[in-house]
């Protein structure tokens, strides 16, 4: 399988299944594993980051869970391609800009990747649609459990699986959500919602993770503490408060029904008429716009398009996939017309 084999299909992920995939897009389990006796990634020479990319590609070929995996050089990668990657939630935005020898190793289905040379020799993910993190918690220590017979990983008896960020040391593990909370943004409660989540030890990211920003209403909501609990325990304490926020949010749906009804549904069909007609839409624009169609479906105010074609729409319009299927680079304002052009198309099809 090829770079190019990949990018033909979506990833499963974006499919719309899974529990609470009205509100929950996608449930993310990520280990941080680093090799005895190489030094971490930021002080690593060019001979380190072979072997250690070698010694992954070794483990990974024995490994029964990524026998169709592929592995992708990132240093050989065009910036295009390394951002489409990001926009599939295959690499992170540090890997993409990253230098030296480097790499993602992705199984056929892209619900598993394996992040070589960023922070930490190794991050594995696994990732699934809807509210599914115990089950991707199941994926990614299975393929970890396989690896470590092969991978010297550095772990200390007192102190866990080290790591190059103190943050990341003991289990290695963050687990996530990527919500969709616009119920409470409308009814002016997010803030309230975001300080009771931090003050319980979970953080709040962007669309892309750590440092990015917090577009179409699709928020990110992760364990902080890595230490001190098992990996166990940090899942699910994740899918308690999950379903705390998951509760908060179908209130204030039902509060913005009861009280303005009329309002709701008027932002919602109007997103949708300018999904269905705009010759121009920017990212952002889009994202927001998607925010209210992924409500109005929710709600049953709208008809289509369901979540599987939101979801996959919310990916194929970002600027790299649009570049790749155009076959060229683009300014922005000609990425803004085929974007545009793109969705009017994917909607008309979402109704045959």
């Amino acid at each position: 399988m090829t770079f190019d084999d990949l990018i033909q299909h979506f990833a499963r992920w974006l499919d719309g299944t899974g529990e609470e995939s009205g509100l929950v897009v996608s449930s993310r389990i990520r280990l941080a594993r680093n090799l005895r006796q190489v030094r971490f990634t930021s002080r690593a020479s060019e001979g380190d980051r072979e072997r250690v990319v070698e010694a992954v590609k070794s483990a990974a070929s024995a490994c029964r869970g990524l026998s169709e995996a592929v592995f992708m050089e990132a240093d050989r990668l065009s910036e295009m391609d390394r951002q489409l990657l990001v926009e599939r939630h295959l690499i992170s935005p540090a890997l993409a800009g990253g230098e030296g020898r480097r790499g993602v190793l992705v199984n056929r289905d892209q619900t598993f990747s394996a992040m070589v040379n960023e922070e930490d020799h190794l991050r594995l993910q696994a990732i699934l649609s809807g509210f599914q993190p115990g089950q991707a918690y199941t994926l990614a220590s299975e393929i970890d459990a396989d690896l470590a017979k092969a991978l010297p990983y550095a772990y200390s008896s007192k102190w866990g699986h080290l790591t190059a960020c103190p943050t990341n040391v003991g289990t290695g593990l963050r687990a996530s959500v990527l919500i969709h909370l616009p119920g409470l943004v409308l009814t002016q409660d997010m803030e309230k919602v975001l300080r009771g989540i931090t003050q319980m030890g979970f953080a709040v990211r962007g669309f892309y993770g750590e440092g990015t920003d917090v577009v179409g209403n699709l928020f990110q909501i992760s364990n902080q503490i890595t230490l001190g609990k098992g990996e166990g325990q940090i899942v699910e304490e994740l899918e308690k408060v999950t379903r705390q926020i998951l509760s908060f949010e179908q209130n204030a749906r039902q509060t913005l029904l009861k009280e303005a009804r009329p309002q709701i549904e008027d932002k919602i069909w109007r997103a949708y008429g300018i999904l269905e007609n705009a010759r121009v839409l920017t990212t952002q624009e889009f994202m927001n716009l998607s925010s209210a169609a992924r409500l109005g479906r929710s709600l049953g105010v709208i008809p289509r398009p369901d979540v599987r074609a939101l979801n996959e729409l919310m990916v194929r319009t970002q600027p790299s996939h649009i570049q790749r299927s155009a076959g060229k680079a683009l300014e922005p304002a000609e990425r803004d017309v085929l974007r545009a052009e793109i969705v009017r198309k994917w909607l008309e099809e979402k109704k045959n």
